[in-house]
């Protein structure tokens, strides 16, 4: 597909941003933002109660959601456009042997580019119910598709089954909202990914342009935690930055809080 085309598109992105506000509100009024709120500081050890915002249990979650989790976000992101900014920033960065983390359920798996570009695609993710959908969306894969997929279960802030410098691309499509050590997965996506690779990022978190709608995240951060594993307000500029990666290309739509990221590795000594 085009450049032109992808252009044109991305009209749709930005023109579905007002859809996403009113989305993100009529939502959490209907399936239960938190009343009493979370804000974005806190404290992660606040005596009795527990806070998903500091713990998400993203594979405890994951586990229980797993079965349901594609149909309940699907139609949320064909009116984004999310499909649109998978397929763009697999076609334009991803290349040679791919390694994707937090894969869950494969919502990448139709838009990696061809064989002649992607050869290999490793899918990873630290909960087996999430990569058994995964699994089954291969079964249904022509067998010559299907060949160049690998699918394991893995930790991805410790990727101890592969040495430094494995992959010519490193993929993650909103995982940093889930890990429980965002910086911590970045660093070790820094160490497998070789040292002209990239790692591309499609992320939410926090505006830095609307605070208001960053003050409704902070609000009902703390119950969309418990429902989904996902603490969707965090600062991902920072993550980046305290992660040591080369910064390459960033774009943010829906008023700021996707992020559409190309990072390089750190420069080794």
């Amino acid at each position: 597909m085009s450049m032109a085309t992808y252009a044109r598109r991305a009209g749709l992105v930005a023109a579905s941003g007002s859809v996403y506000v009113g989305a993100v509100y009529l939502g959490l009024q209907l399936y239960g933002g938190d009343k009493q709120g979370q804000g974005r500081q806190g404290n992660a050890d606040d005596g009795k109660k527990k806070s998903y915002v500091w713990d998400p249990r993203r594979t405890e979650t994951f586990q229980k959601i797993a079965h349901a989790y594609d149909d309940e976000i699907a139609k949320d992101e064909l009116v984004m456009g999310i499909n649109l900014l998978r397929r763009a920033l697999l076609y334009f960065h991803a290349k040679g042997d791919v390694l994707e983390v937090g894969a869950g359920t494969g919502r990448n798996l139709s838009y990696y580019p061809g064989k002649s570009t992607v050869k290999k695609i490793v899918l990873t993710d630290s909960s087996e119910k999430m990569l058994l959908r995964a699994r089954e969306k291969l079964n249904g894969m022509k067998r010559h598709e299907r060949d160049r997929y690998e699918v394991m279960e893995a930790d991805a802030a410790n990727l101890s089954a592969f040495p430094d410098d494995s992959f010519d691309t490193i993929v993650d499509t909103f995982g940093l909202c889930s890990f429980d050590d965002p910086v911590a997965v970045l660093k070790e996506l820094g160490r497998v990914c070789k040292p002209d690779g990239k790692i591309l990022l499609l992320e939410h978190g926090r505006s830095k342009s609307y605070e208001g709608l960053s003050g409704y995240l902070d609000k009902h951060a703390e119950r969309h935690a418990k429902n989904w594993g996902c603490v969707w307000n965090r600062d991902i500029d920072e993550i980046v930055d305290m992660s040591g990666l080369q910064l390459e290309k960033q774009d943010t739509w829906h008023f700021g809080t996707t992020y559409y990221v190309v990072c390089r590795p750190s420069k080794k000594a």
